[in-house]
């Protein structure tokens, strides 16, 4: 879940009206949900998001971020359908993508794999031993932290973050922002999608958990299916203090991938934090 817009707030219908039908967000059945939602549904399901042009402006702002020379060693994790990965390796950065979703890895190779581009299949929670203090930069793109129902695992994943970075290289986190996104919570919006299909999203925020549940209900020339996933929600205050606890310094906090500076009311944030030598 990747989000250039969180879902919380995206309202790509303008006016937000509700499509009749939505059930509430309630208590997700399976804690697990991630092991099987990024699959062909998730890429119609955020179709609107993925955008080559934007893609490539994400990653200009990257690599004005990462200063970095050419050959260095970046991990994209999870990298999804390797938007960001194959454009960095095309810049000259020698590439590793890691994601969970077999469908996603499947589209990720389709845009190329070679010498600088490499792709596995792999939980972020345990990367591989291998990797330990390979690479220069780490990126977690696209709001692809908070998935697990303990967690203790969110900190093992900036821990694992750490565990592979040289000393004095750098994560960079993007995601969602606790404090932006109850300043502006929408509980519901619809779009449509290129093949007509439209898609309905309600959503429900609990404060101690921090979780973010998302129901969504598509109608279509396919029928009707409900899909529903959930995400934890941090403030930059304590993703700061996880990292810290990895060994990780924030040196820089941006509102996403623009050049603003963070604040309370920014709804996605891009934090950069660097290794302790």
């Amino acid at each position: 879940m990747r989000a250039e817009l969180l879902h919380a707030l995206r309202d790509p219908g303008g006016a937000g009206e509700r499509v009749r039908g939505v059930p509430r967000a309630g208590v997700l059945l399976r804690t697990d949900w991630w092991r099987s939602y990024f699959d062909e549904g998730y890429v119609r399901e955020y179709e609107p998001l993925f955008d080559l042009a934007e893609d490539r402006r994400q990653v200009g702002r990257l690599i004005e971020l990462l200063q970095l020379p050419s050959g260095a060693r970046v991990a994209d994790i999870p990298c999804g359908q390797g938007r960001h990965a194959h454009l960095l390796a095309e810049a000259g950065y020698d590439v590793d993508g890691l994601d969970l979703s077999a469908h996603l890895l499947a589209l990720a190779k389709r845009r190329g794999t070679g010498r600088t581009l490499r792709y596995r299949r792999g939980d972020m929670r345990r990367l591989p031993a291998a990797w330990t203090g390979r690479f220069d930069a780490v990126l977690n793109l696209f709001s692809s932290f908070g998935f697990f129902a303990d967690a203790r695992d969110d900190a093992r994943v900036i821990g694992e973050f750490a565990r592979v970075l040289k000393p004095g290289g750098v994560l960079v986190w993007q995601g969602g922002s606790r404090d932006g996104v109850m300043a502006r919570f929408l509980p519901s919006d619809w779009w449509t999608t290129a093949d007509g299909t439209v898609i309905a999203q309600d959503r429900e925020f609990d404060p101690v958990s921090g979780f973010l549940t998302i129901k969504s209900l598509w109608q279509g020339r396919r029928g009707t299916e409900r899909r529903e996933h959930r995400i934890r929600l941090y403030t930059a205050t304590r993703m700061a203090e996880l990292m810290l606890e990895a060994g990780l310094v924030v040196e820089q906090a941006w509102e996403s991938f623009t050049r603003k500076p963070l604040t309370r009311r920014s709804s996605e944030m891009l934090l950069l934090a660097r290794k302790e030598p």
